[in-house]
Formats: structure tokens, C-alpha cells, sequence
């Protein structure tokens, strides 16, 4: 009995140095951008004669429910060189995770160290999506780049000018390329769109894109030849007039260029007239004035004219 007993402290004791002879490692967080899960970890810094391996587990709400608590071993992350794993294929629910990771040298494990909090894929952030918009004949198609997992895309377009009577329409993730038909030929179109998660969780919206809807029936040379010409016309009339004003002689500016006269009201020197009666003008006769006179006879003299 004692020789039992002695022997399974010493396999404790040979067990427990396996297991903390080597440190844990530490900070392990969890990345998560449109639906891609990584767990994340620094180097371990300890001395190992062999590689420094790296293993992760997971439970979820079916393994904490229906398994007792059973620790499932992430198939790709199983005694890996790197610091880092992908657990996007393992994390397959909206529930809670727990998730821990451990490091191996040779025979030596180090304890688990075990992410916190818990993760919940719902807690993923959701970039705005790549969008490219391109018309084809009187459709229009939008792709984008990269989507993510079990999300949809809700893409809305409208007239432009009328952008009230905008319609919606949601694209599965795995499709990548939605096509919207029977458009007005010659009207412009402007599209938008953001992914939404099944959770109802958004990204931001992407940067308003316009297009316009041409005959399919035109030559595609038509249009860009159009505008090639229009814009050389236009360069062409604006030279020939700055340079008509430049090389102008003056008495051809004068034939082409006439100026009007201003009207008298506007002149400047004005020949004012006020017309006067005739007792007016007899008032304003010039009198001579007798400097002996005084002033009394003065105002006689006036009083008497002005009664004649």
C-alpha cells in the first residue's frame, strides 16, 4: 500500500513538471472582420530544444448542453508552429464561445490559457464592401469583392434627381453579382449599397456610384466620338474669339465693336432753363443805386417801383 502510494505521488509529481515546466502563453485575443474569425496570440519566450508547438480548443453552447462540457480540438490549429489560428469554419453558430490555446515542447505542455470574455461571431465588424458598378444596355450590374460568410447585401439605385422613389434590392453573400434589367435608356442611375448580417447588424454605407443607361443599339464608338468632338468644336470657337479681341484693328473694333452714345440724361454738363413770368423778370431789372442815398430813400424807391 505504501509502495502504491509512494509511486503515484511520484507520477503526479513527474506529471506536474511536464505541465508547468513550461510557461503559458499570454494576451490571446480575438480578431474578427466581415465574418473571419482569428485568434491571435504573442510568441511564447521560453528555451525549448525543439520547436514551440501551439494547440487550440473551443466549447460551445452544444458542447456545454448536450456534451458535458466537452473541449472540441480545432482540427487546423493541432501542435502548429504559427501564433495565430483561423477558426471561422469552427465557430459555425451565433452562440457564445470559449476558446483556450496551450503550447507544447516536446514532452512539456504549459497550462491552457483561455480567451476572455467568450466570443460570439455576432461581434464580428463589418467593412464597408467593394463595390463596381457597370451598365449593359439598359441593365445595369453590380459586383463586389470578398463578402462575407452567410451575410446579404442590400444594394438600392435610383433615377437621378429622384432618389425618393429609390428601390432596394438583397443579394445573397454568395452570389457576388446582382443584375438589374429594364432601365430607362439615356436616364443616369445611381447606386449604393452595405452588408447586412442575419443578426440585422450593418456595415456603413459605400460611396454613391452613378452610371448612365445607353442605347444598346447605338455604335459603341458613338458616344466617345461625340464628346471628342463637342469638346474640340468648343476649344476651337473660344481660341478664334480671344484671339479676334487680341489682333483686333481699331477701326474694325469701332465696325464690329460700335458704342452707343449716352442719352442727355445721363450727360454730364446740363443746360438748366427755368422759365419766369414777366412780373418776375420785372423784379430782377438792374437797379442803380445813389450811394447818398440813404437807406430809408432806398426802400422808398423799392416800395414805389414794386407798386408800378
Amino acid at each position: 500500500m505504501t509502495v502504491s502510494l509512494l509511486q503515484l505521488i511520484m507520477t503526479l509529481l513527474t506529471f506536474t513538471n511536464d505541465v508547468w515546466t513550461l510557461p503559458a502563453p499570454s494576451s490571446v485575443i480575438m480578431e474578427s472582420v466581415d465574418m473571419r474569425h482569428m485568434l491571435r496570440w504573442p510568441p511564447l519566450q521560453a528555451t525549448c530544444n525543439t520547436t514551440l508547438l501551439y494547440s487550440v480548443q473551443y466549447q460551445g453552447e452544444f458542447e456545454l448542453e448536450h456534451q458535458n462540457g466537452r473541449w472540441m480540438e480545432a482540427p487546423e490549429c493541432q501542435r502548429i508552429t504559427l501564433s495565430h489560428c483561423d477558426l471561422t469554419s469552427d465557430l459555425g453558430s451565433d452562440s457564445d464561445y470559449n476558446i483556450r490555446v496551450r503550447a507544447h515542447c516536446g514532452s512539456q505542455r504549459s497550462a491552457w490559457t483561455k480567451l476572455s470574455p467568450s466570443f460570439n461571431r455576432r461581434q464580428t465588424k463589418l467593412s464597408v464592401p467593394k463595390m463596381t458598378v457597370m451598365s449593359a444596355g439598359d441593365a445595369i450590374q453590380v459586383s463586389f469583392e470578398t463578402l462575407p460568410q452567410t451575410s446579404t447585401v442590400d444594394v438600392t439605385i435610383w433615377k437621378k434627381g429622384e432618389k425618393l422613389q429609390a428601390v432596394m434590392h438583397s443579394m445573397p453573400a454568395e452570389e457576388e453579382v446582382l443584375h438589374i434589367a429594364a432601365l430607362q435608356e439615356g436616364a443616369e442611375y445611381c447606386i449604393k449599397a452595405q452588408t447586412v448580417l442575419h443578426s440585422g447588424f450593418r456595415s456603413n454605407s459605400t460611396d454613391t456610384q452613378c452610371v448612365s443607361i445607353i442605347d444598346p443599339d447605338a455604335p459603341a464608338w458613338k458616344t466617345p466620338t461625340t464628346l471628342t468632338v463637342t469638346v474640340i468644336i468648343t476649344a476651337g470657337l473660344l481660341f478664334v474669339l480671344f484671339w479676334s479681341i487680341v489682333h483686333c484693328r481699331p477701326e474694325t473694333c469701332k465696325t464690329h465693336f460700335h458704342k452707343e452714345p449716352l442719352p442727355q440724361s445721363l450727360r454730364g454738363n446740363w443746360d438748366i432753363q427755368i422759365p419766369m413770368s414777366p412780373q418776375e423778370k420785372e423784379l430782377c431789372d438792374q437797379m442803380v443805386m445813389d450811394p447818398n442815398q440813404t437807406s430809408s430813400q432806398t426802400d422808398a424807391a423799392l416800395i414805389t417801383h414794386q407798386e408800378d
